[in-house]
C-alpha cells in the first residue's frame, strides 16, 4: 500500500467536494436516491437512519471533515508501519560470543577488569584510584601495554603512606623497575618526616626498609631520630592489635620490660632484624642522655654499645677527630631541615664533640632558596641549653670538616637534586671562615629536604 503524501491533501479535498456536490440531496429524497445515500453513508461511516431523518444536515463540509480525518489516520498508520519495517531492517540479529579466561591473579576484580576492557573503546577511560592495582593487573594479563604504563605513571605520582606498600609489591610482582625505584626514592625522603608519624609505618616491607636505610640519599633529622623510627617499626610488627601510633616512651618501656638475659637482637625474634640495625650510624648519636637510653633499653648487643662508647672517648680525647670514620657517603653524621611552604628562614643548632654549628635555610623568593652551615661560639644564647646538659666544649680555634650539603624536591613526579659535592674546609670562629659553601637552589618543588652530612677528619 502506498503511503499518502500530505502535500496532496488539498487536491484530494477539492475532488471530494466535487464528488459530494453531486450527492447533495433534496429535502425529501426519492426512492432512487436512497440507495446512493446508503452507499455514501456506508463509505463515510455515517449513521444512515440519522442521515435519512435529517438529509438537509448532510453538507459538504461535514463530509470533507470526516473524509479528511480518515485519510489522516490512514496516513499515520501507514507511516508507522513503514518506519517499524525500516527499524527491523537496520538491526540484524546480534550473535553472542562468550570469552573464557583463566585468571589466577587475586588483584584482578570484576570492576577492574571491566575498566581495563573499556580501554578497547576509550583511550582515556577514567580509572578509580581504589581500583588502580586491579586495573594494572588486568592490563598485564590482557597485555595492554599503553594502559599498563598509564597505571604505572598514575601510581608513581600518587604515592602516599597508605599506598606505598601495595605499589612496591606490585612493582616486584610484575617486574616493573619504575615502580620499585619510585617507591624507594619516595621513602628515602619521607620515612622519617611523614611515614614514621603514621600507623602505615607497620606496612612497610622489611626488604624495602632495608634498601632505604642503606641509601646515601636517606633524609633524617638526626641519627637518633632515625633510630626511634626503626624501633617504632619493630614495635608495630610485634603488636599487631595496636591501631594508633604510640609515644616513644611507650616503645621504650616495651623493650625495657623484655627479659634482660640477653639483648633483643640476640634473641630469636631479633636475629632477622640485625641487617636493618647494622645500617644505622650509631656513632652519630653523641648526646649523653641518648646514649644512656641505648644502654637502658637492652636492645643492642653489649659489644655494639662498647664500640660506640669507645669511639666517642677517643674522638673527645683527640680534639674531635673521628679516626673511626673514613667514608663520608656511608659513615657521615647526618642532620636535616624539612623546609616547608610556611618558612622564610629555618635553622637548627647542633653540637658534636664540643663544636657547635648552625644549619640554616633561607627562602629568597617563590623559587629561590639557599642552604649553608656555620660554626658558632658556645657562648651564643641559642646554645645555652646544649652546654647546660654537661656537654663538652672545645676551645680549638679551627676544626677541619669534610661535609656535603644536599637538597631534594619533587616536581611533576620527578626528584630534583641539588648538592655541593664533598668539600674539605677549616671552620674558624670569625667570618668568612666560620661559614660553609652556600648551596643555591632553584625549584618550584615544596617541601625541600635539606641534608647536612659531615665528619671530622684527623687534623
Amino acid at each position: 500500500m502506498k503511503m499518502l503524501n500530505p502535500q496532496h491533501k488539498p487536491r484530494l479535498e477539492r475532488r471530494i467536494a466535487g464528488a459530494t456536490n453531486r450527492w447533495r440531496l433534496p429535502r425529501q429524497p426519492v426512492s432512487g436516491d436512497l440507495l446512493a445515500l446508503s452507499q455514501l453513508c456506508k463509505a463515510l461511516s455515517i449513521d444512515f437512519d440519522e442521515a435519512l431523518k435529517n438529509p438537509h444536515r448532510l453538507y459538504v463540509s461535514q463530509i470533507q471533515k470526516i473524509f479528511s480525518e480518515n485519510l489522516k489516520n490512514k496516513a499515520v498508520q501507514n507511516g508507522e508501519a513503514a518506519h517499524l519495517t525500516g527499524k527491523i531492517k537496520e538491526r540484524p540479529p546480534v550473535k553472542k560470543m562468550i570469552i573464557s579466561l583463566k585468571i589466577n591473579d587475586p588483584l584482578v576484580t570484576k570492576v577492574a577488569f571491566a575498566t581495563a576492557l573499556k580501554n578497547l573503546y576509550m583511550s582515556e577511560a577514567e580509572i578509580n584510584m581504589d581500583d588502580m592495582l586491579g586495573v594494572l593487573a588486568s592490563a598485564h594479563i590482557l597485555q595492554f601495554s599503553t594502559l599498563f604504563q598509564r597505571c604505572v605513571a598514575m601510581m608513581m605520582s600518587g604515592l602516599t603512606p597508605s599506598t606505598i606498600k601495595n605499589v612496591y609489591l606490585a612493582g616486584c610482582k610484575y617486574k616493573e623497575e619504575q615502580l620499585t625505584t619510585a617507591c624507594e626514592k619516595w621513602l628515602e625522603m619521607n620515612l622519617v618526616p611523614l611515614v614514621g608519624t603514621q600507623i602505615h609505618l607497620r606496612k612497610i616491607p622489611q626488604e624495602l626498609l632495608h634498601k632505604v636505610l642503606k641509601s646515601p640519599r636517606l633524609f633524617t633529622f638526626s641519627e637518633f631520630h632515625l633510630l626511634k623510627i626503626l624501633l617504632l617499626w619493630v614495635y608495630l610488627q610485634l603488636n599487631h592489635k595496636i591501631q594508633t601510633i604510640p609515644t616513644y616512651e611507650t616503645v621504650l618501656a616495651f623493650f625495657i620490660s623484655c627479659p634482660r638475659k640477653s639483648s633483643f637482637l640476640d634473641r630469636d625474634t631479633g636475629q632477622s632484624l640485625i641487617p636493618l640495625f647494622l645500617c644505622l650510624r650509631l656513632h652519630g648519636i653523641t648526646k649523653g642522655k641518648d646514649l644512656e637510653e641505648l644502654r637502658h633499653m637492652n636492645f643492642f648487643p653489649e659489644s655494639w654499645l662498647v664500640r660506640v662508647i669507645a669511639n666517642h672517648y677517643h674522638a673527645l680525647e683527640s680534639g674531635g677527630d673521628m679516626a673511626h670514620v673514613k667514608d663520608l657517603t656511608a659513615q657521615a653524621v647526618r642532620f636535616g631541615l624539612f623546609f616547608s611552604q610556611e618558612y622564610t628562614t629555618f635553622s637548627k643548632m647542633i653540637a658534636i664533640y664540643g663544636f657547635f654549628f648552625e644549619i640554616k635555610g633561607t627562602k629568597h623568593d617563590t623559587t629561590s632558596y639557599s642552604f649553608y652551615m656555620q660554626r658558632m661560639r658556645h657562648t651564643d644564647v641559642e646554645f645555652s641549653s646544649l652546654v647546660s646538659e654537661h656537654g663538652p666544649v672545645s676551645l680549638r680555634a679551627e676544626r677541619l670538616v669534610k661535609y656535603e650539603i644536599r637538597a631534594q624536591a619533587l616536581v611533576d613526579g620527578k626528584w630534583q637534586e641539588f648538592r655541593t659535592g664533598q668539600i674539605m674546609q677549616k671552620f674558624g670562629l670569625i667570618k668568612p671562615s666560620c661559614k660553609s659553601h652556600v648551596l643555591k637552589v632553584q625549584t618550584v618543588g615544596i617541601p625541600i629536604y635539606a641534608s647536612f652530612s659531615f665528619i671530622f677528619p684527623i687534623s
